[in-house]
């Protein structure tokens, strides 16, 4: 069996001839349970009243192990028999190594792991060791544990894993704050230039015809906005010299099945929108709902002979017009720092990584993946010299400057 009392330092976990998938309780009644697949029925059921952020909730989870069927595992820490923090993880490989990470790679951005929320008023760091203790007996195959672009805080709640040893993540979040509604937003960023821009870029589109916002309400619309996005994106990452993160084909099945899930609930937890100009869609945004905030996960636009007119921009505008009115405090553009974003952003947000070793291999890939931060932070901190990698970036690949409304980091 497992020692709760065992020694966990974050580098190396002594040898046990078993691996037990179970920490048994101890006299303050906790236990760890570890579970492959078996165990998502448990995590979504919790989830029902947990405090997680979107790529941790059970829909994005649940979809991510039935469209991209990863190596997962499911710890889950408990209270007198009662899950109060769970962390639902896929196993990589990362060259000769694998690692244990949030579903979704990549795409999971500003993640909060599953937590009671009275346990969260007071969260015991000593069992979420023990827990990560337990993956390692349970999973000796598994290399590092990296938590990357993780919260500080969800709503105010402060991230229990801050409490382990962490550092700062490369890429700035930038939100914006909805307090006082649209209006009074306009007041504190350049209000007039914007609806001036947004008068003229409307006389523009209806130049061409006719132009609406779309929000997906049915599976057929969701395969639309989303495959204009996917080809989008194809062009853009084809054009940059760069993987397109988005071209493989379980990873677009996730999107299409996390969107049209989405559609059953009576809110939606994630949403589509795009903006159509002469029957032609010419900007798609992807967002999630959480808490108070309503949260850009992606965004493309078309490039063809309305690109100039900044499509993408004027769908932020409306986007965010509508998350006022619909009550939200934050409009959140999520990962990476670009001007467009700058435009409307007074709120950043500097996330955190957790990098925890379980053999020597994973320790070196640690330190490098450590590394590789501090030299990605001290080149986009730079604006002279982040400038200039994304210029020569470009101009190797072939590309003209960025389009407004898209990401370029």
């Amino acid at each position: 069996m497992v020692d709760a009392t065992a020694s966990f330092d974050g580098k190396r976990l002594a040898a046990n001839e078993a691996s037990p998938r179970a920490l048994p309780k101890d006299d303050t009644g906790l236990t760890v349970s570890i579970a492959a697949a078996e165990g998502l029925a448990a995590y979504a059921t919790f989830c029902r009243s947990a405090l997680s952020a979107p790529a941790q909730s059970a829909a994005w989870v649940s979809t991510w192990a039935a469209e991209v069927r990863p190596d997962l595992l499911v710890a889950t820490l408990e209270l007198d028999g009662k899950p109060v923090f769970a962390l639902a993880l896929e196993v990589v490989k990362r060259g000769p190594l694998r690692v244990a990470q949030f579903m979704g790679g990549r795409h999971a951005n500003g993640n909060f792991a599953a937590a009671n929320p009275q346990w969260l008023a007071k969260p015991d760091i000593t069992a979420v060791r023990s827990m990560l203790a337990t993956i390692a007996r349970s999973r000796p195959d598994i290399d590092l544990i990296a938590l990357e672009r993780l919260l500080p805080d969800l709503d105010g709640v402060a991230n229990p894993l801050a409490s382990l040893e962490h550092f700062t993540s490369p890429n700035l979040s930038l939100a914006v704050d909805l307090s006082g509604g649209f209006d009074a937003l306009l007041l504190r960023a350049s209000g007039k230039r914007k609806r001036k821009k947004h008068r003229s870029q409307t006389r523009k589109f209806e130049a061409v015809g006719s132009h609406r916002r779309i929000e997906a309400s049915s599976a057929d619309e969701v395969e639309r906005l989303l495959e204009a996005f996917f080809e989008m994106k194809e062009q853009r990452f084809r054009k940059m010299g760069i993987a397109n993160v988005f071209g493989d084909a379980r990873t677009r099945s996730f999107f299409r099945g996390l969107f049209t899930q989405a559609l059953a609930e009576a809110r939606p937890s994630f949403v589509l929108h795009g903006l159509e100009v002469a029957g032609k869609l010419r900007a798609v945004t992807g967002s999630s709902r959480s808490g108070k905030r309503l949260i850009c996960e992606f965004g493309a636009i078309a490039e063809d002979d309305l690109s100039n007119t900044s499509p993408g921009d004027f769908l932020f505008f409306d986007n965010i017009q509508d998350a006022c009115r619909t009550g939200f405090a934050v409009y959140d553009f999520s990962v990476g720092d670009e001007p467009y974003k700058r435009l409307w952003c007074d709120i950043e947000t500097r996330h955190f990584e957790v990098l925890v070793p379980l053999t020597l291999k994973g320790r070196a890939l640690g330190l490098a993946l450590r590394q590789g931060a501090r030299v990605k932070t001290l080149i986009k901190n730079s604006p002279t010299v982040w400038k200039l990698t994304k210029m020569l970036r470009r101009k190797a690949a072939g590309q003209a400057a960025p389009a407004v409304g898209e990401d370029d980091s």
